[in-house]
């Protein structure tokens, strides 16, 4: 098995609910950072990589299809080139609603990671705080203007090094048909997945920690 999609875009830009999405249109098992929650043999892969050393990417993704999220949207670039004939989604939201959502969310969540009482879910969180907050952002959550200025720059890197035919900019908001699509497969029946508001992050944060 090998990658089929890639997923570029940051957390809360509706990777659950793609996630969910690919899973139904075939394109699953889909790598997500819950995985990481609920699977603590993923980690020390993800550790390394933090650390800037190599790995093996067909054990980090053995049994994947597909992936979205971080930590392996920070990895796009070199998922892309690894699997060349992998599709690359840019999941996208309105640059302000997406700030509100990371601020609620995942941005406290790093900033708690040291008094986070489970081993892996604070080792997890370390791991996180590292290729986002750090390398990411550069270690400034707390400058807005500067964030979306991340946020923006991975838009254009990901445009700008993939041709149209590969690459998809997607908002979930959008609905099946543009994902559909590009992966050339038929449109679902039922609605689009829609997953993981602000209050079911925090809830499966709990849960990682059980």
């Amino acid at each position: 098995m090998t990658l089929e999609v890639i997923g570029a875009g940051f957390g809360r830009t509706g990777t659950l609910s793609i996630k969910m999405a690919l899973e139904q249109l075939g394109f699953g098992p889909c790598h997500h950072m819950h995985e990481l929650l609920e699977a603590p043999a993923q980690l020390p892969h993800w550790q390394a990589l933090a650390e800037g050393k190599s790995v093996d990417w067909n054990a980090v993704f053995e049994g994947y299809r597909s992936s979205i999220d971080w930590p392996s949207a920070h990895y796009w670039r070199e998922l892309a080139a690894f699997y060349p004939q992998a599709k690359v989604i840019l999941s996208v939201r309105p640059p302000e609603k997406w700030l509100a959502s990371f601020s609620a969310t995942i941005k406290p969540v790093l900033e708690m990671r040291s008094e986070i009482p489970v081993p892996h879910l604070s080792a997890t969180m370390q791991m996180a705080n590292e290729i986002i907050a750090n390398q990411t952002f550069g270690g400034k959550l707390d400058d807005e203007a500067s964030v979306l200025a991340a946020y923006q720059k991975r838009i254009d890197d990901v445009t700008s090094a993939l041709p149209a035919d590969r690459a998809l900019v997607f908002d979930v908001a959008e609905g099946w048909e543009p994902l559909c699509n590009f992966l050339g497969v038929s449109v679902p029946d039922n609605d689009f997945p829609r997953s993981n508001s602000q209050a079911e992050f925090w809830e499966n944060v709990k849960g990682g920690g059980e």
